[in-house]
């Protein structure tokens, strides 16, 4: 497996094998990386409801479906305004640019700008799998204990694109484990959970792992 360097991802680019929309811009082509922005929209976990037995705490839980289908409020900001995170916020964004892989081998891993976490956002990192097209998903948490602005358009991850030694064909590529992939053209609008298999989310509540096992042998 390799890795991309600056004059291999812009010949990528050039020949159609890696789609950035809106086009990346001489800010963001790193030595061995790309530079993602952040986009306009984002996601504010609720934490309440108003019932009838009064105001109660929400408890989403992720392997219920129907629990996370309001569990997030969507803001989205107009240019030169900016987002502030409360201290301990965890929100949901997306990249400004939308990514597209179109070469049978080439992955990406998503890392965090060592100069968001310097600030004191918590960012994960991740991958990119062979043949995804959409905007990416960013999960930010403010671990410091006052509040932190962000900007759309702050450069805050970076991709690192790797060939695989193999081409892997389209199908095989949308498959992950034994369903179709969730998050595929994905885009700023909607970004919301979206929970694995209800067959396999039925084993796993009923405990009965061994028969996941069972059925469903590599």
């Amino acid at each position: 497996m390799a890795i991309l360097g600056k004059n291999e991802i812009l010949q990528y680019i050039k020949e159609g094998k890696l789609a950035i929309d809106p086009s990346a811009d001489k800010f963001q082509v790193q030595p061995n990386s790309l530079d993602l922005r952040i986009g306009w929209t984002f996601y504010v976990p609720e934490q309440w409801q108003l019932t009838d037995a009064g105001r109660v705490v929400m408890r989403p839980d992720y392997l219920e479906k129907k629990a996370n289908t309001n569990h997030f409020k969507q803001i989205k900001l107009k240019p030169g305004q900016y987002f502030e995170f409360l201290p301990n916020e965890f929100v949901i964004c997306s990249t400004l640019e939308k990514v597209s892989l179109k070469a049978d081998n080439l992955i990406a891993l998503l890392y965090p700008r060592s100069s968001m976490i310097r600030r004191g956002f918590v960012m994960e990192s991740g991958l990119v799998d062979i043949g995804y097209s959409g905007q990416l998903t960013i999960p930010i948490l403010n671990a410091t204990p006052h509040p932190l602005r962000l900007y759309p358009g702050e450069r805050a991850y970076q991709l690192v694109f790797h060939t695989m030694a193999n081409g892997m064909d389209i199908e095989t590529a949308q498959m992950h484990g034994a369903v179709k992939a969730k998050y595929q053209d994905a885009s700023a609008y909607n970004l919301e959970a979206r929970t694995d298999s209800e067959e396999e989310l039925a084993f796993i509540k009923s405990g009965d792992i061994a028969k996941i096992k069972e059925q469903h042998r590599a």
